[in-house]
């Protein structure tokens, strides 16, 4: 009887490592945004989904924003939250690489981005890097470059691309998109330029549906917000509405060939999630890194078009600029 408990115990005991084993390791870095406490309660909470099984976030190194309060402030709230849920808080990046098999970079301020990314870069792990991917064109340019550069995948969106509608019209189950007026707050942060820190919900949202092809941009401003009119290469037309003072809504009206739909707003972290988890498991990234970019040149090209007194600017003049100045990023990098 005793050997045969005893080799009970050892088969159990073999289970329960492989179990272990199986389990992909996830890591944060900057524990100074909600999408932090967010997805380490989703995956380490009481769930029994599929992807509750088989990630489990591990590790977490808090320190992102040192400049912008509304960020930093939330740090020792949310060490205290992530601890709860099982997880070590590790003293530097370095530390984290070690114990993680993928990385979700969380910090909210996108100018620090480059340098954790590269950090990241450097040790061949996958990172998803939440928005915004950087904190300005040329910072977004060179974190793809450099991604290149080590081999490593990594992509970068907001929640919104993956609202269950607005899944579907960018699968056209509605039909062909002719134009789109989409909308979400714009919430000013002066260390970000315009849209970068949270407006670029709503460019990706009218990205999602309208896809890419941007030619021209036009601002109009008002102390209540500004609009941004986008002509695409084949003459469609789409718009972005940040909204300064008023709601914080997001969403938008598309207009396709079989009439009009709404575009769906903020519908959890999960549709997120899962998105990123997939890209975990399987490499692949749901999302071009052209597209990204292109986000950014948008936004870029709005800012330069407000500067001109709202003339339209070329996303192509944009980009060229954003090249230029990626290039003296990475040098810096090197």
């Amino acid at each position: 009887m005793k050997r045969i408990l005893t080799a009970l115990f050892l088969v159990l005991a073999a289970v329960s490592v492989r179990a272990q084993e199986d389990v992909i390791k996830l890591g944060i870095i900057g524990l100074d945004t909600s999408h932090s406490t967010a997805f380490t309660e989703l995956l380490n909470g009481d769930g029994d989904s599929y992807f509750v099984k088989k990630f489990e976030v591990v590790a977490a190194y808090p320190y992102g924003s040192t400049t912008i309060e509304s960020s930093f402030s939330r740090i020792p709230g949310y060490i205290e939250e992530v601890s709860r849920h099982g997880v070590e808080i590790c003293p530097s990046i370095a530390d984290l690489l070690d114990k993680v098999d993928c990385i979700l970079l969380e910090t909210n301020d996108g100018r620090l981005h480059l340098e954790q990314a590269a950090e990241v870069f450097k040790s061949g792990k996958p990172v998803y890097i939440d928005k915004p991917l950087g904190s300005t064109l040329a910072e977004s340019i060179a974190i793809f470059k450099l991604a290149r550069q080590y081999g490593v995948k990594t992509f970068s969106s907001s929640a919104l691309r993956y609202s269950p509608v607005n899944a579907d019209i960018r699968a056209g189950k509605y039909g062909k998109v002719l134009a789109a007026d989409c909308y979400s707050p714009h919430k000013v942060e002066p260390t970000h330029p315009d849209f970068g820190f949270y407006g670029i919900h709503g460019v990706e949202t009218l990205y999602t549906v309208m896809g890419t092809g941007c030619k021209t941009v036009s601002r109009v401003h008002s102390q209540d917000g500004d609009v941004c009119t986008g002509v695409w290469d084949d003459g469609r037309i789409g718009t972005f509405r940040a909204i300064v003072n008023g709601p914080a809504i997001y969403g938008g009206t598309v207009y396709t060939a079989d009439g009009a739909v709404q575009a769906g707003g903020y519908a959890g972290y999960m549709v997120l999630l899962e998105q990123i988890l997939g890209f975990f498991e399987t490499g692949i990234c749901p999302i071009e890194p052209e597209e990204t970019i292109e986000i950014f040149a948008f936004m870029k090209a709005s800012n330069m078009s407000l500067s001109k007194g709202g003339k339209p600017v070329s996303v192509e003049k944009a980009m060229r600029i954003g090249n230029r100045q990626a290039k003296r990023l990475l040098r810096k990098c090197r």
